[in-house]
């Protein structure tokens, strides 16, 4: 019997931060949960492919967009089960066990968000983070995503576009388990803008999407 997990991770220029993600996983190899690793990439020039080659992973590459490279992605795994990670965030020791328990479920999961910085700023954004998702079933993509490839598909997948696309699939999903475990990210965005600063920008960012922005409007107005 096969293991069930495809783990899914978009990368552009990704070195600095890949292989950290890429250890976090080892528990779930040697538990016999993850059957392959898929990186899709979107053009690094950096190190990220050899990290990706030397980790053995299926190396899925195109235009760099994080919406169309998911999807690339999600498309050539071969798993029961998807688990979507961004190529800085880092699961917690002991996540596979959690995850396991949660495969019986049939339902999709994601995981508590904790930065890798110390402050208010980042505890009141992370704290924001969970409550939303256990209130409203709704996280962001660097909470990673754990779901049945099936419903991924019933679901419509990632739609083709360079921001809210995972906001996008999960308002099609059903709703998502918050996990115990956390899902440590990185807060580099955070502390170089401000934490209420960036904080307001995403929510105002999530507010102009469900109102009917444009993606890559909200795109270019988000990486300013």
């Amino acid at each position: 019997m096969s293991a069930p997990i495809s783990i899914v991770i978009p990368t552009l220029n990704a070195g600095e931060t890949l292989v950290p993600t890429l250890e976090a996983l080892m528990e779930g190899l040697h538990a016999g949960l993850i059957r392959e690793l898929v990186v899709t990439d979107g053009g690094s020039t950096d190190q990220t492919l050899q990290i990706a080659e030397e980790a053995g992973a299926r190396i899925v590459s195109g235009a760099p967009s994080r919406g169309a490279q998911l999807r690339r992605g999600c498309e050539q795994a071969k798993g029961d089960w998807l688990l979507v990670l961004h190529a800085d965030t880092v699961l917690e020791t002991g996540w596979s066990t959690e995850v396991e328990t949660q495969l019986q479920t049939g339902r999709p999961a994601t995981f508590r968000l904790l930065f890798r910085a110390k402050g208010l700023g980042a505890r009141w954004v992370a704290g924001w983070a969970n409550i939303r998702t256990r209130l409203f079933g709704l996280p962001y993509g660097d909470q990673g995503l754990l779901v049945p490839r099936q419903t991924y598909i019933s679901a419509g997948g990632f739609p083709d576009q360079p921001l809210m696309e995972d906001v996008a699939l999960i308002r099609a999903l059903p709703r998502v388990t918050l996990l115990s475990s956390r899902a440590f990210t990185s807060a580099e965005r955070y502390i170089r803008q401000g934490w209420v600063r960036r904080g307001a920008r995403n929510l105002w960012t999530l507010t102009r999407y469900f109102l009917g922005a444009d993606p890559e409007q909200l795109a270019q107005a988000y990486r300013r």
